[in-house]
C-alpha cells in the first residue's frame, strides 16, 4: 500500500488539503475572510468596538477576543443552534483558543482601549474546524487592524506577527497532516498545533486516543505541523498582500 492509498483523501501524509482565503467576505465587517480547507469552511469577521472589558478600562490597552459556532448543517446531520440551549464545552474551549492565539501576536498597548472581537462560523465542516479558524482569524484580524491604520486611529502596527494552526495525527500508524473528518475519527492520536510565523508555539493540544505515543512520535507530528504552518502562513501573507 503506498502512502496515498493509506488516507482516504489520498494525499501524502505530509500534504495540507487545498487551502482557499477569500478577504473582504463580509459587507460590514471591518475585516473578514472565507477560509476553505478543503470540505471544512469557516467564515471569520472581525469588529471593533470602541470599549474594553470592565477590568481593563483605564488602563491604555486593547482587547482581543473571539466567538465561534457551527451552523445548525455544517455537519451530515442538523444540529439545534446553541443560541438556544447554550454553548458546549466544546464550543468555549474552541473560542478561548482562538482569542488566546491571537493575542499571543497582538500589542494590546499599541491597540489603545479599544476589543476586536473574531467571529468564527463553520458553514461545512469536515475536520480541523478550529485550526482552520485560527488560520482564518488571523486574515480577519489584519484586515480589520489595516481598516483603522488607514483612518490613523493608530500610532504604530500592534499585529507582532502571524499565527496559524493546523492538525496532526497518527492514522494507522503513521504521523499525518491536516487530518479530515474520516482520518481524525479513526486516528490513534490527534493532535492540534498552534504557530507563529517567527516558529514559537501557542499551545500544543494531543491526545492519545488509544494507546500512548513516543516521543518520536510527538515529534514527528511537531516538524509536520511546522511545515504544514509556513504553507499556511505563506498563503496568509498572499491572501493579504
Amino acid at each position: 500500500m503506498t502512502d496515498q492509498e493509506l488516507r482516504p483523501s489520498r494525499r501524502k501524509p505530509d500534504e495540507l488539503r487545498q487551502v482557499i482565503i477569500e478577504r473582504n467576505y463580509a459587507r460590514h465587517a471591518e475585516g473578514s475572510c472565507m477560509i476553505r480547507c478543503g470540505d471544512t469552511h469557516v467564515l471569520c469577521t472581525a469588529s471593533l468596538e470602541a470599549r474594553v472589558p470592565p477590568w481593563l478600562r483605564g488602563g491604555g490597552q486593547g482587547w482581543v477576543t473571539a466567538e465561534y459556532g457551527m451552523l445548525p448543517r455544517s455537519t451530515t446531520e442538523r444540529m439545534r443552534r446553541e443560541a438556544k440551549n447554550g454553548q458546549s464545552g466544546r464550543t468555549q474551549e474552541i473560542q478561548r483558543l482562538i482569542g488566546r492565539s491571537l493575542r499571543a501576536i497582538v500589542d494590546m498597548k499599541a491597540l489603545g482601549e479599544r476589543q476586536i472581537t473574531i467571529d468564527c462560523d463553520v458553514i461545512q465542516a469536515d475536520g480541523g474546524t478550529r485550526t482552520a479558524s485560527i488560520t482564518g482569524a488571523w486574515v480577519a484580524l489584519r484586515d480589520c487592524i489595516n481598516w483603522m491604520m488607514a483612518r490613523d486611529m493608530l500610532e504604530k502596527d500592534p499585529i507582532l506577527d502571524h499565527v496559524a494552526a493546523i492538525s496532526c495525527g497518527v492514522y494507522k500508524g503513521v504521523p499525518m497532516l491536516d487530518l479530515d473528518y474520516p482520518e481524525d475519527s479513526g486516528a490513534d492520536t490527534d493532535a492540534n498545533f498552534v504557530l507563529t510565523g517567527k516558529g514559537g508555539i501557542v499551545e500544543v493540544q494531543a491526545t492519545a486516543e488509544g494507546a500512548a505515543f513516543s516521543d518520536e512520535t510527538f515529534e514527528e507530528m511537531k516538524q509536520l505541523a511546522r511545515a504544514g504552518v509556513t504553507r499556511l502562513v505563506e498563503l496568509q501573507k498572499l491572501a493579504v498582500a
